[in-house]
């Protein structure tokens, strides 16, 4: 027998059930506590949450105060000349990295510097002058240093304000000899023709070799330009630097190309399309492209092209974060969060946060601007906004300097 048995069953204490059939009475309607809502009250129906998201975004449901546009950007007193303007423009492009949580690892790590590395030195005019408080000040000073042969400009057509770039004469040179595209004779003979001839912009197609010629456009220092064609308006705020077929300025148009008969060469847009289209190699069907006298070949950058896209999208972004605000307008401290993403910051309290194992902000690694935009400084891309007329910045004596969009 067992113990359970001999126990009798368990001695633990039961509740009477209840029976099957009953049912709770339902309270009376005519009582107060059917008035009541039935509902938490800490929950909001959705029509109002999304009524309310642009609050949330926007800290100011105001317009700032608007006490007087900001003349120049630079905060170093002691940028008074282009060349010096040059050189702080290039040395403050990016950010730092990050030195500890980071978000990253060695090899995104090594992706990042590598993608600084291989970008042009190359500047807006724009740029500049947002930086200096004339203009066209800044305007002589460029002519008369590119005449000097101390910098060469360099112009991409049909890409507005941020296709106007300088370079200096030194690192150009350089380019050419570092290149792996060009022969030693190439070489020589460009140098020579730049040190000859300060402050062109184009090389006659007899000027050099259509060997050397074929290795500038292959190496990237050469590309083609049609003078006459019609320009066509803007898309976008930073000139669409991918714009439709019909919208380039080349012989690819098809305005040009419909005018081919049906199965010619000329209906697809001709020998040497790629150089007509702005592309960099020499093609494999000669060079009898050039005798058209529509067409002059312009000096450019190897990479101008990384650049000009990487400055694009940046601008594009910068713009958007602006648009989130009621009035496309914010303080610069909160654009600069926003830019930033929310990362985590050096500062000491944020510092006693990780090391107490609570959220101090999102890693760098993990945001859009070391995602996308590979470390690209906050300050260095409103200053090329501003160059460009995409923003403006005001002071308002209030919360700091103020940025509108335009």
């Amino acid at each position: 027998m067992s113990l359970r048995a001999i126990l009798g069953g368990s001695g633990r204490v039961k509740k009477s059930s209840k029976k099957s059939g009953a049912k709770r009475s339902s309270p009376s309607p005519s009582t107060w506590t059917s008035s009541l809502p039935r509902r938490k009250p800490g929950l909001q129906r959705g029509k109002s949450s999304v009524g309310d998201e642009d609050d949330e975004n926007d800290l100011f449901n105001d317009k700032l105060d608007d006490c007087g546009l900001v003349k120049a950007l630079a905060t170093d007193m002691n940028l008074r000349d282009t060349s010096q303007v040059i050189l702080y423009i290039r040395n403050h492009m990016f950010s730092p990295m990050p030195e500890q949580a980071a978000g990253m690892n060695s090899t995104r790590t090594v992706e990042v510097l590598n993608y600084r590395k291989r970008l042009p030195p190359i500047v807006t005019i724009s740029h500049i002058q947002a930086l200096l408080s004339s203009p066209s000040a800044v305007e002589r000073e460029i002519a008369e240093l590119a005449r000097a042969g101390f910098i060469r400009k360099v112009v991409v057509p049909s890409r507005g304000n941020i296709g106007e770039t300088v370079v200096l004469a030194a690192d150009y040179e350089q380019m050419i000899e570092d290149s792996t595209g060009l022969d030693g004779k190439t070489k020589n003979s460009l140098i020579a023709f730049l040190k000859a001839n300060h402050g062109v912009q184009t090389l006659k197609p007899n000027a050099l070799c259509a060997s050397e010629i074929d290795q500038l456009f292959r190496a990237g220092f050469l590309t083609t330009h049609h003078t006459g064609a019609v320009h066509y308006g803007n898309s976008s705020h930073t000139m669409n630097l991918y714009s439709r077929p019909e919208d380039k300025v080349t012989l690819t148009s098809i305005d040009n190309v419909s005018r081919q008969p049906t199965g010619s060469l000329g209906a697809v847009g001709g020998e040497g399309v790629v150089h007509k289209s702005g592309g960099s190699g020499a093609g494999s069907l000669g060079m009898s492209w050039l005798d058209t006298g529509a067409t002059e070949l312009r000096f450019a950058v190897p990479g101008n092209g990384t650049f000009l896209k990487l400055l694009s999208t940046a601008l594009d972004h910068l713009v958007s974060l602006l648009g989130k605000s009621r009035f496309r307008e914010a303080p610069e401290t909160v654009l600069r969060d926003r830019w930033d993403g929310g990362a985590a910051k050096e500062e000491v309290r944020y510092a006693a946060k990780r090391s107490r194992g609570e959220f101090a902000g999102i890693l760098p690694g993990q945001t859009r601007k070391w995602r996308q935009f590979y470390g690209l400084s906050f300050d260095w891309i409103l200053q090329e906004a501003v160059g460009s007329g995409l923003v403006e910045v005001f002071e308002t004596r209030s919360v700091g300097r103020g940025i509108r969009a335009l």
